[in-house]
């Protein structure tokens, strides 16, 4: 009999490990407490690894054709000039715009749809009580009831409630002093297929990239010290960004006059997930709830599908649950320590608080784009990611079951 395996949470994660393990013949559940399949979300990109994921998914093609048409990145000054540029076309290998730049929500339901023909999907519902004993776990849900699994996979996001459940105390986040605000705005005749960066005073930035839905997306940085901001009701995190963007300048206006027409506003003060060890007995943690990056790491989605994938491989290939898990930590542990590896220092240097400082940076983001010097400095700051071995995870692709699941 198929062995049955909880996934929590339905993005990119969750829906990677349902494809795979279902894919192999256990019998997944994947529950989510949004009342449907969520489609909104900002620009991820996939690279290495992760792209080699989706090839072996047979969904890269149909993630490129649903890129969002960025083909670059410039810093702009106030009144919207360019001070450097950085077009994908001109630079060998991945640059600030990746080849494959999608939309959060358009991968997620790629990825969505070729997991829902191997899991039932349980949306509208939550985890409530985790009770774990020698033959399995007992799951409870806040919709009534409970089930029992084989193993849990908890790929809820950076604030998991199931990871504090069953992991109380053992998240030491990294506060990395940058707050984030994502919304969609109406695009205008005048954004480009580009990037847009522009840098304020006080910490400030304002960005703008395309999409391929008539949109934009826009995003408003600050860069401090946390102060409880992401516990603020959204009507406090709206009323504070007015405040804090009134006389940022250039696009900022725009951006604060859709504040309150968007309906995909999401307000991120940014933190690393710290884990010691990312599973307990027969529950295990992938993607963001067991190591979010932020995204100054760059390979946040290269890890969540990843991760995914070398979780299933490795409880395909391990009859013991508890050997699997520890094996998938050992497999991806380097990978999450490097992206992790983010100077604090970096929101900072990109983001400077004095006229000075701005100056500074882009006199030194101009001389980097300069053709003779623009694909050494992409080297120079890049953070090539340590990539897991995938050969051992062949057997996914040919669908075995282990004889035996047990913990």
């Amino acid at each position: 009999m198929p062995r049955r395996v909880l996934i929590t949470g339905a993005s990119v994660a969750g829906n990677t490990a349902a494809f795979w393990l279902g894919r192999a013949g256990f019998d997944v559940t994947v529950v989510e407490r949004a009342p449907g399949f969520r489609d909104g979300g900002q620009n991820v990109d996939l690279r290495g690894v992760g792209r080699e994921v989706l090839r072996r998914m047979g969904l890269e093609q149909a993630a490129l054709e649903r890129g969002t048409g960025e083909e670059g990145t410039t810093w702009v000054d106030g009144g919207g000039r360019v001070v450097a540029r950085f077009a994908a076309a001109d630079i060998d290998g991945d640059g600030p715009t990746a080849e494959m730049e999608i939309l959060r929500g358009d991968l997620a339901r790629l990825l969505f749809e070729a997991a829902r023909g191997h899991a039932a999907f349980r949306f509208g519902d939550r985890v409530e009580r985790v009770d774990e004993d020698e033959g399995g776990v007992t799951v409870g849900f806040a919709g009534g009831g409970s089930e029992r699994y084989d193993a849990v996979i908890v790929a809820e996001g950076v604030g998991s409630s199931t990871r504090e459940r069953v992991f109380p105390g053992e998240n030491t986040p990294r506060w990395m002093d940058l707050t984030i605000a994502y919304l969609t705005i109406p695009r205008t005749a005048d954004d480009d297929r580009m990037w847009r960066w522009y840098n304020a005073t006080q910490g400030r930035g304002v960005s703008l990239r395309p999409d391929r839905h008539g949109t934009t997306r826009a995003m408003l940085m600050i860069q401090q010290p946390p102060g409880g901001e992401q516990d603020w009701s959204p009507d406090r995190q709206r009323a504070f960004l007015r405040a804090r963007f009134a006389d940022a300048g250039w696009e900022a206006p725009r951006v604060l006059a859709a504040l309150d027409k968007t309906d995909d506003f999401y307000f991120d003060v940014l933190r690393q997930v710290r884990m010691k060890v990312w599973s307990k007995g027969r529950v295990v943690l992938t993607g963001d709830a067991a190591w979010c990056a932020t995204p100054l790491a760059g390979v946040g989605t290269t890890l969540a599908i990843t991760g995914a994938y070398v979780l299933a491989g490795e409880m395909v290939r391990n009859g013991d649950v508890v050997s699997a898990f520890a094996a998938y930590e050992r497999a991806m542990r380097a990978m999450v320590d490097k992206a992790q590896g983010v100077p604090k220092i970096a929101p900072r240097v990109m983001n400077p608080h004095s006229r000075l400082g701005i100056r500074l940076l882009h006199a030194v983001l101009r001389a980097a784009s300069h053709p003779g010097l623009r694909n050494l400095a992409v080297k120079a700051f890049a953070r090539p990611p340590v990539q897991p071995d995938l050969s051992p995870y062949r057997a996914l692709e040919a669908g075995r079951l282990p004889e035996k699941l047990s913990g």
